[in-house]
Parts: C-alpha cells; sequence; structure tokens
C-alpha cells in the first residue's frame, strides 16, 4: 500500500505540475461559474462551490436541502480546469484520496452508489492506471469528453462492463485500483 501511495503521490504532482501555473491569479467568480458547468444546473445552482487549492477552500456556500458539491477542477490536481460536481459520497471518496495522498492509509466503503458529473470533459488519462504520465510508455489512454461517473458499493456491480473506453457505452476506469469507477460517456467517440 506504502508503494501505491507513492506512486499515486508522484502522479498527482505531476499533473498539478503540468496544469495552469496561473490559475491562482483566476478570480473566485470565474471558478464558480465554470464549477457550475460541470452539471445540470438543478444540482449546480445551489451546490456548494469549492476550489482546487490545497485547502480546497469554500468559494460558496451550499443552498440548504443541496448536498452536492462542484468545483473548478479535479480536486487533487491543484489548478485542475476540468469541472466537477460530486454528490455525498464521491466527496467522501474524493476525501479518501486526499487523505491516502497525504499518507493515510486508503479507507474509502461504500453502501450505495455514489455519483459525479463532469460535463465539460476531463484530462488526457491512461485508463488502466491513474499513475501513468506517458501516454507513448503503453497503456490505454482517453480524453473523455462530458460524463458522468459512479461509484459502486462492490466490484460485483461492474464486472459485466468492458475496460476499454473505446467499447461503447459505460466502462470500468482503473479496474484494479482502489480508485476504480465507472464511466458513463454523454457524446460519441467520434468526437
Amino acid at each position: 500500500m506504502k508503494a501505491i501511495r507513492l506512486l499515486l503521490v508522484s502522479f498527482f504532482v505531476l499533473c498539478a505540475a503540468t496544469t495552469n501555473v496561473f490559475a491562482s491569479e483566476e478570480s473566485d467568480k470565474a471558478k464558480i461559474q465554470r464549477a457550475m458547468k460541470a452539471a445540470p444546473s438543478s444540482i449546480s445552482a445551489g451546490a456548494t462551490i469549492r476550489d482546487v487549492d490545497a485547502d480546497w477552500t469554500i468559494l460558496r456556500p451550499g443552498e440548504p436541502g443541496n448536498t452536492w458539491t462542484c468545483f473548478p477542477g479535479v480536486p487533487v490536481n491543484s489548478g485542475d480546469k476540468h469541472p466537477m460536481c460530486n454528490d455525498e459520497v464521491w466527496m467522501e471518496w474524493l476525501w479518501a484520496v486526499k487523505a491516502l495522498l497525504s499518507g493515510s492509509d486508503w479507507t474509502f466503503e461504500t453502501e450505495t452508489i455514489g455519483t459525479s458529473y463532469m460535463l465539460r470533459g476531463d484530462a488526457l488519462v491512461d485508463n488502466t492506471n491513474p499513475l501513468a504520465a506517458d501516454p507513448y510508455a503503453g497503456g490505454l489512454w482517453d480524453q473523455e469528453g462530458p460524463h458522468i461517473m459512479m461509484l459502486f458499493p462492490t466490484l460485483d456491480e461492474i464486472a459485466h462492463l468492458p475496460r476499454d473506453p473505446n467499447a461503447g457505452g459505460p466502462y470500468v476506469m482503473w479496474d484494479g485500483w482502489p480508485l476504480v469507477h465507472v464511466m458513463f460517456p454523454m457524446t460519441d467517440r467520434d468526437r
């Protein structure tokens, strides 16, 4: 587990290093506007908006009854600009990822499905290995367009799904890793 943690930390440091270095100069208003584009307005309009800084600072508190949290980018990659909106389960998962990157053990478990929206797409990533940093070194690389991601309580629920993003329909990302989840593309692959 320590080797995986070290590799994950290295990967996310590399991601952060290759993200827009001027992100801190962006206004909170611009960050909030981008975060709100990650999900349907029925979700994002009243969601809590957090920054992608090291503390995940709250930029705008959510409305009572709205349990969604949106970010102007992927929060484990400081400065990232691929917005996402997460339900409570997905937020627990993200807090577990953050703790793992800080040296803690992996603790996330869920008894319910978790959902995250990324309706503005995602960065280029290897679908088989969250630690991969070089698309020329093999792997199954994909830059997904608008999509929804889901976490499931056990791997049994996703056993029948393909692991290839080009297979058509939902697919499993990062199978065999603690970060495993299902991707639901919202657009055609011929984009």
